[in-house]
């Protein structure tokens, strides 16, 4: 059984009357989103979008306002129909789901917070978050029920009876986030949802929300305009430039990896010292050419995952080499001086 709860195939969105025309003379003669603008009057909103997320991850999707990743995100419910390509989740052919089916995914298994998290401003908090269980046909007791837990999860106990007007910027977030999670979905969708937050605030919720998806092991789809949120967040971040998927990767692969000058462009200013790891920057040991004699016995030791951070720590600490060892406590790898500086101003060894 695939591990894979989402997948894309070469997805496409051009919005225009002459949409289908628009793709086939793509797919025929290569245009470009210019040339599709020019003779069709279309415009593409995501060329070509391939990626899985696997269950339980973060994948955040990240690119500057007009990239299409708020096009790309709402795909992925239908809330967009694509102009070609395939979407699977959970094992569904979401472009074969009948209007019944795709309704029942959408109230189950899909949840969605958005950057304006459209609450109902008539209702009090409790009833907002349990709105999506009002639409199942939940009776009141199991709403209610449901409700509180999302509001202790999202530390708004107390609050249960105000008005989305009686709330904080950030208050209002949370409840938004309490409200996807009231009917237990598979999947989140979040479509920068803190990005309207000041600093402090942001990174908060950030943490609550890392803490709720390793907690309820949700796999998520985030979107974010921020690289910074990415990286921290995120397990895998997809940058988009035009519509198109420009590279995938880790966090660490991202800043020490960029695929082009535009996502080094992105990763220019971001420190390096969380995000690049011991296995990243070591010599095997057995490939380790000394410029002086080097006991390893009176080396120290650290795990392959050790970031330079750590890693300096260390350093500044002792004469010798660093030796980096395995899962299994094997010595797999040397980190010297030389080599930590590498890794710090981002080159390998």
């Amino acid at each position: 059984m695939s591990d894979d709860v989402i997948t894309l195939e070469g997805v496409w969105k051009i919005f225009g009357s002459n949409a289908d025309a628009a793709m086939a003379a793509i797919r025929e003669r290569g245009l470009s989103k210019a040339d599709v603008l020019k003779e069709f009057s279309c415009v593409v909103g995501i060329a070509d979008v391939s990626f899985s997320v696997k269950r339980g991850e973060i994948f955040c999707v990240m690119g500057l306002s007009g990239s299409g990743k708020s096009t790309m995100v709402r795909h992925l419910n239908r809330l967009i129909e694509p102009t070609a390509g395939k979407i699977n989740v959970m094992g569904n052919d979401m472009l074969n789901l009948s209007d019944n089916d795709l309704r029942d995914m959408r109230a189950n298994n899909i949840g969605m917070v958005f950057q304006h998290m459209a609450l109902l401003p008539h209702r009090t908090v409790r009833d907002n978050v349990g709105f999506p269980l009002q639409v199942r046909g939940e009776p009141k007791s199991r709403r209610w029920e449901v409700s509180q837990k999302c509001l202790e999860r999202v530390n708004l106990t107390g609050y249960e009876d105000r008005f989305p007007s009686e709330l904080s910027g950030g208050m209002q977030q949370r409840v938004g986030l309490a409200r996807a999670l009231a009917s237990d979905p598979d999947v989140l969708l979040m479509d920068e949802p803190f990005s309207a937050l000041d600093p402090l605030i942001r990174r908060q919720l950030q943490d609550q929300f890392m803490a709720l998806s390793a907690e309820l092991n949700k796999t998520t789809v985030f979107i974010t305009h921020d690289l910074d949120e990415a990286i921290r967040i995120g397990n895998r971040i997809a940058i988009m430039k035009d519509g198109r998927i420009v590279q995938i990767g880790t966090p660490e692969e991202i800043v020490t990896q960029p695929a082009d000058d535009y996502v080094r462009d992105f990763v220019d200013g971001i420190s390096k010292l969380k995000l690049v790891f011991a296995h990243s920057i070591m010599v095997p040991i057995g490939e380790y050419q000394p410029t002086r004699p080097v006991n390893f016995d009176d080396s120290p030791r650290a795990h392959h995952g050790t970031d330079l951070d750590q890693l300096i720590d260390i350093a500044t600490s002792t004469e010798n080499v660093i030796i980096i060892t395995g899962d299994d406590g094997a010595d797999i790898g040397v980190v010297d001086r030389a080599t930590l500086l590498k890794g710090i101003q981002g080159g390998k060894a």
